[in-house]
């Protein structure tokens, strides 16, 4: 079997870059390993930077439908309510950040909703073939299965987790550390007699740990969360699950009606040494393992895969040289890091669910892809390297300039030089957040170029194959 990118993992990241490159037409393939999606609800939550990605995909009203803003949180104590705790620092939603809070979806809904915006597009999912060997060469990798035969393709991208076969077949190291060395329980219920219009805290009483139960948007399960000490052995079955909430809480073991999705993990924080071998990329948990406080992991991984989309499309096309690709590594491990340290930071209580994780301020300045040619530019105006907000010029809304898979020149305050077709131009006066200039902006929303002026526009355009 011959494919242009073979994908390996259908979770968010795979799911993601599917959609991506499918509906830029590119021949991709995405294998899973389990005869099924996965069925739980541990990444739950969607930074505002994931829903504007969620926007371009297609897939945003979906989204909306199926989830909802998170809930206070809830104290409790001997059975009584002893307080509110406001999970998130407030933020409400903006012109030029529409999406300015977090939203809740379970897992297993997301990616429902993303499988089927793949097949939409006409991509679809082998399940039940896990890739267990990698060899390559100049033109292409052959991807060995584990339901035996193989696939060769232009290039693998391996989005199969934190475990991640592909990433140990390409003896890439991760190096990292222990956030928290207490076990920790996350289970999907139903619950009788329990309300869901907060996040049930339960603090830790005396021989016990704490317990957490929120209710998951857009369904009629709660998610347990229960830490346990260092060294101990966790109970996932459903009388483990029962066991655990009546112990740490006022809820009566029957009253947890059923227990739908079970499992235990140990937080810790861990990169990846490289994010590349060849052509063979690695991206979401695969490259990078976060703890799930402050919700950065899944929302990450869904930007690798928006990130490097594009990159295969114009290299596989012809539009860009090969080496088009090396900015995948350049611009996301940086990025992977610092939400590490932020996820961990969460975790520890050093730092609150502030502006920074909602990911808006995630840029690429520093980056090879990134010219900013004007001398000067306003405090607080927009540069290349920066994420692209949106906002209104003259009655056009900027993010649906941006939707599709193409570039977009904004001429704002100046005059927009002759470019190809292919890249649509908002005219207007200068604009609030972006200032006066042309601004080109990439397919995955960040300002490339940035002029007061023409000069240079063109020499750039070359370079991904639009002059």
């Amino acid at each position: 079997m011959h494919t242009d990118v073979l994908i390996a993992g259908a979770g968010p990241t795979g799911l993601a870059l599917g959609i991506d490159l499918a509906r830029r037409g590119v021949d991709a393939l995405v294998v899973e390993r389990e005869g099924t999606l996965f069925p739980g609800s541990r990444g739950k939550g969607f930074q505002p930077r994931t829903m504007e990605v969620f926007d371009d995909l297609g897939v945003i009203d979906a989204i909306h439908a199926a989830g909802g803003t998170y809930p206070v949180g809830m104290i409790w104590k001997n059975g009584e309510r002893a307080g509110e705790h406001h999970m998130f620092d407030p933020a409400e939603p903006s012109e030029d950040s529409p999406y300015n809070r977090a939203w809740m979806v379970p897992q297993w809904r997301t990616q429902e909703i993303l499988a089927a915006r793949l097949a939409e597009l006409g991509g679809g999912i082998a399940f039940g073939h896990e890739v267990v060997g990698v060899s390559q060469d100049d033109e292409s990798v052959t991807a060995r299965l584990s339901s035996g035969g193989t696939v060769r393709s232009r290039y693998l991208v391996a989005a199969d987790g934190g475990r991640s076969a592909v990433r140990r077949a390409l003896g890439i190291g991760m190096t990292g550390e222990p956030v928290d060395p207490n076990p920790t329980l996350v289970a999907d219920v139903r619950i009788n007699g329990l309300d869901r219009d907060n996040w049930h805290v339960f603090p830790p009483r005396e021989g016990d740990d704490l317990l957490a139960i929120c209710p998951l948007a857009g369904t009629e399960d709660f998610q347990v969360m229960a830490r346990f000490p260092e060294g101990a052995d966790v109970d996932t079955s459903p009388d483990g699950v029962r066991k655990v909430v009546a112990e740490r809480s006022h809820i009566a073991a029957e009253d947890v009606t059923e227990v739908r999705w079970a499992s235990d993990f140990r937080p810790r924080a861990a990169l990846a040494d490289r994010f590349r071998s060849g052509r063979v990329f690695i991206a979401g948990d695969a490259a990078h393992v976060h703890s799930p406080a402050g919700g950065q992991g899944l929302n990450t991984s869904v930007q690798d895969a928006y990130n490097l989309g594009w990159k295969l499309d114009a290299v596989l096309t012809g539009s860009a040289p090969a080496t088009l690709l090396d900015s995948y590594e350049e611009e996301r491990r940086p990025v992977a890091a610092e939400m590490l340290d932020l996820s961990t930071a969460v975790h520890r209580g050093e730092v609150r669910r502030g502006g920074a994780t909602r990911q808006l301020g995630i840029g690429y300045r520093q980056s090879s892809l990134t010219v900013e040619t004007r001398d000067t530019v306003d405090e607080g105006a927009i540069r290349a390297g920066d994420r692209a907000p949106d906002g209104r010029v003259d009655g056009v809304r900027i993010f649906d300039a941006f939707r599709g898979p193409h570039w977009t020149l904004l001429a704002l305050g100046a005059t927009a030089p002759p470019v190809p077709e292919s890249v649509p131009v908002v005219r207007g006066p200068g604009h609030g957040t972006y200032g006066t200039g042309l601004f080109l902006v990439r397919p995955d929303g960040y300002v490339g170029w940035a002029g007061q002026d023409a000069t240079g526009l063109g020499g750039y355009l070359a370079r991904f194959g639009l002059a």
